[in-house]
């Protein structure tokens, strides 16, 4: 978000102003424009939300998309109320160090400090009661869905055995880095209508707007927060109209919406990897280091947040291991190709472990283990439950918010479409 502010030059328009956005958009300056419940939605709320995705795409979204942007974000202010409430319900609680905590993980991916971006966004006319209810609504929903629900999902030992069956037939294949973006057909009757839908989505990438934006303003699933991400995959590993789509397309593509498990899936295939020669077993570390200066108590207590910071994805940290600890991403190495001093305590590693801190050249050194796979290039038993759990999880959360819009009162009071033809 804050990359368009600082990349900006002096003689290109930038991103919209708030006054801009305002005047593209016709909204009156502060009426309601829905109430939900018991709680209001105003036309200041959404000219917020719009700006906020405006920034988002360096003002890359085209000016006849602004009525979709506004009754996209007007559904996402429904939806965030509808979530905050039932997350109140539970008692569950956002404080201003959580808030903090996901500010630096989200400034992180602009290279800047949770204060810069703050005032990036404030610069541009976002406040930050509007970034905070985003942030507490995303933060605190799929906490809520895992608590409730994840006890009652179950990943039979045939699933993981089908799926992992067809991972090793396909062994010899493409690994592949994809984003997702989910659509979900709420009424059969309308596909067409979602599907065209999905194709206008598609469109304003081809006018550049970047699919990570767009996913974080328009999908349903869960890694909308993370802009779609969904990480390395293996041929086999989705169902199986999702895999021969992204089989049949090359590294850049983006599909068109596919039906899916009663949603239209929309997939970038990020990149292209051949597949681990079979026999040699692989690990994905998260490599930290300290200089000796810090103190090895220091640095044990810096490397120990390595379980908890989301090291094992290729987003910025959550949490800050300290001023002067560096990290990598290692992902599928061999034993070989990690330095002899530390690749006897990998060896003995599993899953989840963290390896002994290690002293040497002036520094001390650790790895967590985010995975190591059978030898074939495959994910581990562990890791492919999980992410069934995750893509079963997702389908919850929808139908429990879909569940919570229809026993709402909900009063859309902004009717008219925004004006872009003038």
């Amino acid at each position: 978000m804050a990359t368009a502010a600082q990349e900006a030059a002096p003689e290109a328009a930038g991103p919209p102003s708030s006054d801009e956005v305002i005047a593209q958009s016709g909204l009156p300056a502060e009426k309601v424009a829905a109430v939900v419940d018991d709680k209001v939605v105003t036309t200041y709320d959404v000219r917020q939300r719009m700006l906020l995705a405006l920034i988002s795409s360096g003002g890359r979204i085209p000016r006849e998309a602004l009525p979709q942007l506004q009754q996209q974000s007007l559904n996402e202010l429904i939806q965030e109320k509808l979530k905050i409430k039932e997350t109140e319900k539970y008692e569950m609680k956002f404080s201003d160090r959580d808030f903090q905590n996901e500010l630096v993980g989200m400034a992180a991916q602009f290279n800047l400090s949770s204060r810069e971006l703050v005032e990036a966004l404030n610069q541009q006319g976002v406040s930050e009661r509007s970034l905070r209810q985003q942030i507490q609504a995303n933060a605190l929903w799929p906490e809520l869905v895992q608590g409730r629900y994840r006890d009652r999902v179950r990943v039979s030992d045939d699933e993981i055995e089908d799926t992992m069956s067809r991972m090793r037939e396909d062994a010899s294949l493409d690994q592949f880095l994809i984003s997702e973006l989910c659509i979900p057909v709420d009424d059969p009757s309308k596909a067409q209508q979602y599907y065209q839908g999905g194709l206008q989505l598609i469109e304003q990438m081809r006018r550049g707007v970047p699919f990570a934006v767009i996913a974080q303003q328009y999908s349903a699933c869960t890694t909308a927060a993370v802009g779609g991400d969904v990480g390395w995959v293996r041929a086999g590993e989705l169902a199986p109209e999702l895999d021969r789509a992204v089989k049949e397309l090359p590294a850049g593509a983006v599909t068109n919406p596919i039906p899916s498990e009663g949603a239209f899936m929309i997939l970038a295939i990020r990149d292209k990897r051949e597949a681990t020669v079979a026999g040699e077993p692989t690990f994905t570390l998260a490599y930290a280091s300290a200089p000796a200066s810090m103190g090895e108590n220091a640095a044990r207590l810096g490397f120990e947040k390595l379980k908890n910071a989301d090291a094992c994805s290729q987003r910025a940290l959550r949490i800050d291991l300290g001023e002067d600890i560096g990290y990598a991403l290692l992902e599928n190495v061999t034993l070989d190709q990690i330095d002899p001093r530390f690749a006897d305590f990998v060896d003995g590693l599993s899953r989840g472990d963290l390896m002994p801190v290690i002293t040497a050249d002036g520094a001390y050194h650790t790895a967590y283990v985010c995975d190591k796979d059978e030898g074939l290039g495959l994910p581990s038993r562990e890791t492919l439950e999980s992410r069934i759990m995750q893509r079963q999880l997702s389908r919850i959360s929808q139908q429990y918010l879909r569940d919570l819009e229809r026993r709402a009162a909900i009063d859309i009071r902004l009717k008219t479409p925004i004006d872009v033809e003038g």
